[in-house]
Parts: structure tokens; C-alpha cells; sequence
């Protein structure tokens, strides 16, 4: 006579617990990926955004400045009014009156868009034109001023005596941005220096990602 073994169908405890410790090991290996993931994406993100306004930033300041000092007439007395190592103003003759499609110089420098101040606030770390913030997310911006012979005319990262002002023929721009958020991975113990090799931004030790921009832009108008 045959007798059958009364067998119970299942998983025995040290089987359940072995498929739970590799099913715990294998998510924490997908959730380990996504975050990685999640954080380059995100970082790419504000480092494309830092770069974007910084070269914004750059863009309009240059234009602006290289047009400093344009007067067709010769009657509308244009140029830096202003010279600081992190602002400058300046006028220049290229509209007429408030109408911004009217290109036609008219002796004057009172009209839209033709006396122009940028500046850096450092209370909202903010490159500003005439007031309004045009890049921000900025921790420094600098101004070097040059003479025809390339003599620095504001040393010490002073402003250009009044005097002086006539002889600027070109500026040098600087400026560092950083990201808008911090990598908590991440310690930025960098420097910065303009074209001078003068010390504008010393290391912070955060998390933020930055970046330095900087350009020479000659004053073909001055």
C-alpha cells in the first residue's frame, strides 16, 4: 500500500524573507539611479539658465555701451557721464523725442533709450538697466575703464575722476553668475578675477555652481 505525503503548497518564511531582501535591493538600486538621474537634470537645468542669463546679460550691456558717446550732429555733447568699477552711465543721440521707431539723431540725448545707466544691486544680486533688473542671480560685476593706450584708469577698482572720463576709449566687462540653486554635493571654493587679475569675487565655500563671463568692448564712438 502506497502512502502519500500530505505536502503544503507555499513559501517557506526564509524564502520570503530572501525574496524581500532582494526586492529591497534591486528598488534601492532603481530609486539610487533615479535620483542621480533627477539631480543631473536638474542641475544641467540651472547651469543652462545661469548660462543663458549671463550671456544676456552680457549681450545687451555690450551693445549698449558700444554705442556710448554717438552723436552724429556733434551738438548733442554724448559720452560716459558716469564711471564706476560696478556701474556705468552714458548717453548717446540716436532716437528722436519718446517714438522708439524714429532712429533719427536730433542734437539731444533726452529722448527714449539714449541715456542709459546699468548697474549691479547687491541687495538682490541683480544687474539692473536704468532700475530694472535685466540679469539676475549675480554675485559680481566689473567695470574696467581704458584709456587709448590701454592704461587702466580706474585702479583699485575705484570710478574714473570726472577729469578722466574724456579719455576712456574701451571697457572691460566682468561678471559671475551662479546657479539658482545649490548642489548639496558640491563646494565652490573658487576665486574670481577680471581681466586685470583683480580679485572681484572671493571663494564663497557654498553650494552654488558659477560662472565668469567676460568681454572688451571698444567705445568706437568716444
Amino acid at each position: 500500500m502506497t502512502h502519500l505525503k500530505n505536502r503544503n503548497d507555499g513559501f517557506t518564511l526564509v524564502e520570503m524573507l530572501v525574496a524581500m531582501a532582494i526586492g529591497a535591493i534591486v528598488m534601492a538600486a532603481v530609486y539610487s539611479t533615479y535620483t542621480t538621474q533627477q539631480k543631473s537634470y536638474i542641475l544641467q537645468e540651472q547651469v543652462g539658465a545661469m548660462q543663458q542669463n549671463i550671456r544676456a546679460g552680457m549681450y545687451y550691456m555690450a551693445r549698449d555701451i558700444r554705442m556710448a558717446g554717438c552723436d552724429p550732429t556733434g551738438n548733442a555733447n554724448a559720452g560716459i557721464t558716469a564711471a564706476g568699477p560696478t556701474s556705468i552711465s552714458f548717453t548717446r543721440d540716436i532716437r528722436t523725442g519718446m517714438d522708439p521707431t524714429n532712429n533719427t539723431a536730433d542734437g539731444r540725448t533726452d529722448g527714449w533709450n539714449e541715456a542709459v545707466t546699468y548697474a549691479y544691486n547687491a541687495a538682490t544680486d541683480q544687474i539692473t538697466r536704468g532700475g530694472q533688473a535685466l540679469a539676475e542671480n549675480i554675485d559680481a560685476l566689473d567695470f574696467v575703464y581704458l584709456d587709448p593706450n590701454n592704461n587702466v584708469l580706474n585702479p583699485g577698482q575705484t570710478s574714473v575722476p570726472s577729469a578722466n572720463i574724456p579719455n576712456i576709449q574701451s571697457v572691460q566687462i566682468t561678471i559671475v553668475a551662479r546657479t539658482g540653486r545649490g548642489d548639496q554635493q558640491y563646494v565652490n571654493s573658487n576665486s574670481f578675477a577680471n581681466q586685470q587679475d583683480v580679485q572681484i569675487l572671493a571663494p564663497q565655500n557654498d553650494n552654488f555652481h558659477r560662472k565668469i563671463l567676460t568681454s572688451n568692448i571698444r567705445c568706437r564712438n568716444l
